[in-house]
């Protein structure tokens, strides 16, 4: 055809729609591309955080542990042999600790040696003695063989945390020590062993005395105040708004002001538990029972929009059933659409619960950062909890205490991993699908 401009030439659709496609494959490709670079890419970040926390975590399941040949003195333990339980708790125990350390090693005479050969054990060496005498008064008058702790130097280098190679002023351990320690070995009196003290002990200023069992202990029982007060208010609001308001303005601006609440940080429910709980109604600091009302807070947006989003789950077929056959509104609730929406509930409860047992920031705010020992007994006691163990553990300058932070942290993400795949496992339970 030929235009005052010149001829046209024939356009030819099918390439350029060939082309086109080409473009959009192309695109897709990269999409696809990145998005399996990003997985890639956070798998692998993932990963390396877990390499990182177990690599230097799992040597705090053990612990170097010397075999001493000490002599249970009767006129330090039992002086009027009457094996009171009071008076051979009082005993001097330590002495006897250091007095077998001198007899293993009898060059060594100086005063400063000696402070340098007691530290090879435990401070807290005594404490096993003790217990020893005390579950076998028997052996009182004689010397028995008993394996106490090392000191957390000492395990660091059994654990080869230490370079041996280094002048001594950029160690914490001497050459002396390293000497005896090497001697110890030799005698088959020093080795690794499992570490029950990390499982069943409390807090302590010693790494090789320092466990989690009473913030696992305060964890629990500041977890049961948060679930028997999250899961009953969250549920019976879910309920109340989903099934009961009627829809207007209000209750629009309630629901609004909950998917709010969800995203307020946690340390603001911390802020506000020490203001209301403890300075105007009085409660203790550093108690569960505070812990497991702040937590409670925090948790109860996360249940009431998991709940409701399992109630709207449920078929209207099954409301319009129930109401046809005659039962009330009420009944009707309670007997065919909430057992229908409770798999639902429970997974949002666990996964808040999860949440929950994470949380140190608003922990912090109410005290129960406190130096905690002996494990509570109750929700009223004095107590930490897991998270913010962890934190005071890696705010401490021994090298012992970053295998015992990063053995926490395992022991915490196994929690979670359990109670993540408990939520999974209830919805692939009782999961209905319509």
């Amino acid at each position: 055809m030929n235009n005052r401009g010149g001829a046209d030439m024939p356009v030819d659709t099918t390439q350029i729609i060939k082309r086109t496609l080409a473009r959009r494959y192309r695109r897709e490709a990269r999409f696809r591309r990145m998005g399996l670079f990003a997985v890639v890419l956070g798998l692998a970040f993932l990963s390396l955080l877990l390499f990182s926390i177990v690599s230097k975590g799992y040597t705090a399941f053990w612990q170097t542990f010397v075999l001493m040949d000490v002599h249970l003195d009767a006129g330090v333990i039992d002086p009027e042999g009457t094996l009171d339980q009071e008076v051979m708790f009082a005993a001097d125990y330590g002495g006897m600790i250091k007095a077998s350390l001198r007899d293993t090693f009898p060059e060594v005479t100086q005063r400063r040696e000696k402070r340098d050969l007691y530290r090879l054990v435990s401070s807290g060496a005594g404490f096993y003695l003790r217990e020893e005498v005390l579950q076998n008064p028997d052996a009182i008058g004689k010397t028995i063989q008993i394996w106490v702790p090392a000191d957390d130097d000492v395990d660091m280098l059994m654990k080869g945390h230490f370079d041996r190679d280094k002048p001594e002023e950029d160690r914490r351990i001497k050459d002396q020590q390293i000497a005896w320690v090497d001697r110890l070995v030799d005698q088959n009196r020093i080795e690794l062993r499992f570490n029950t003290t990390f499982f069943t002990a409390g807090d302590s200023r010693e790494p090789e005395l320092a466990g989690i069992w009473a913030a696992v202990c305060g964890s629990f029982f500041t977890l049961v105040i948060t679930l028997l007060l999250a899961f009953t208010m969250g549920v019976a609001t879910a309920v109340y708004l989903e099934e009961f308001t009627p829809k207007n303005r209000w209750t629009d601006l309630i629901e609004v002001n909950i998917n709010n609440l969800a995203a307020v940080p946690s340390i603001v429910y911390g802020l506000l538990g020490l203001a209301v709980f403890i300075n105007f109604f009085g409660l203790p600091r550093s108690v569960p029972l505070v812990g497991g009302l702040v937590l409670a807070l925090m948790t109860l947006p996360t249940i009431i929009i998991a709940s409701r989003a399992a109630l709207k789950s449920v078929p209207p077929s099954i409301r319009d059933a129930a109401l046809g056959v005659g039962a009330s509104k009420t009944e009707m609730v309670f007997h065919h659409v909430l057992p229908q929406a409770m798999p639902g509930m429970l997974t949002g409860t666990i996964i808040g619960m999860a949440q929950a047992l994470g949380e140190s920031a608003p922990l912090l705010m109410i005290g129960m950062v406190a130096f905690i020992a002996d494990a509570p007994g109750g929700f009223t006691d004095p107590s930490t909890v897991l998270p913010v163990q962890i934190y005071l553990w890696a705010d401490s300058p021994e090298r012992a205490f970053v295998e015992r932070t990063s053995a926490a942290i395992m022991i915490l993400l196994a929690f979670l991993f359990s109670m993540n795949g408990l939520a999974v496992l209830l919805r692939k339970r009782f999961e209905r699908r319509w």
